[in-house]
């Protein structure tokens, strides 16, 4: 960080160090999440997302694919991220940045683990299958983009309907078959500032940072964990997060699906 940055960064820790955060949140409170599912006709799925002034977007796209040779009776699952130019001045155009990399294996890893979608009922007959396609887009971003993402997500996949598929073809027309989902998985993603632990990050929060930890429950086990950034997290203070993030999941996951 150079100029500005650095003294907002002194001020957001300086603020920490006396408990409080610059926008009057608890250290362990989330802001605000909205909800809206089913906002695109053309997809399968789909929602939008607000967590604060992040915002993002999720699409579902069902096709008909051959299976993968290891997994000859289950359906594919595959998730990518775009961080639109408008989102954010930081976000460029052209091929996926590293963060937009990061970001699609952070929700995809999630709901794989979690075992959200049963695959196997996505099978067809041999050689074909369903494949879930998730684009996630982000509209505008200030910070937080694994949780809101992850919501996200979880959101277009749970108001699914999977198109019929016969004569070879599918009927997009004919979308009666709602998605099967067996788990639901919420991330919360954590900030590190010295001593000090914080849960939802803001953008200004997001560049003072020294650490960030992204632990993914189904609301009674740790489904996956993404660790970020140069600093550390001692096991005593992950064993705590985990228990944040696992209390967390029902709230989270009540406003999916709205």
């Amino acid at each position: 960080m150079g100029g500005i940055n650095e003294l907002k960064g002194a001020y957001i820790r300086s603020a920490l160090n006396e408990g409080k955060r610059l926008d009057s949140r608890e250290v362990f409170e989330m802001r605000e999440i909205k909800v809206e599912s089913d906002i695109l006709s053309n997809a399968e799925g789909s929602a939008r997302v607000k967590l604060g002034d992040t915002d993002v977007i999720a699409g579902l796209k069902v096709v008909v694919e051959e299976p993968h040779s290891d997994t000859p009776k289950e359906g594919n699952l595959v998730v990518s991220a775009e961080l639109l130019q408008m989102a954010s001045a930081d976000f460029e155009s052209g091929p996926p940045s590293p963060a937009a990399i990061e970001l699609a294996r952070v929700v995809d890893r999630g709901i794989r683990a979690g075992n959200c979608v049963n695959l196997e009922r996505l099978f067809i007959e041999d050689g074909k299958v369903y494949s879930l396609y998730v684009d996630i887009y982000v509209l505008d971003y200030d910070g937080n983009l694994f949780d809101a993402c992850t919501v996200a997500a979880m959101s277009a996949l749970m108001n699914a309907r999977l198109p019929k598929y016969a004569n070879g073809e599918l009927d997009r027309k004919d979308r009666n078959t709602q998605l099967e989902i067996q788990n639901v998985v919420t991330s919360t993603t954590f900030g590190k500032f010295g001593d000090n632990i914080v849960l939802d990050m803001n953008a200004d929060e997001e560049q003072a940072a020294d650490a960030r930890i992204t632990i993914t429950t189904d609301g009674k086990t740790v489904r996956a964990m993404q660790k970020g950034l140069k600093g550390h997290f001692t096991i005593d203070e992950v064993e705590r997060l985990i228990g944040i993030s696992i209390k967390k999941n029902a709230d989270i996951s009540s406003r999916m699906g709205k």
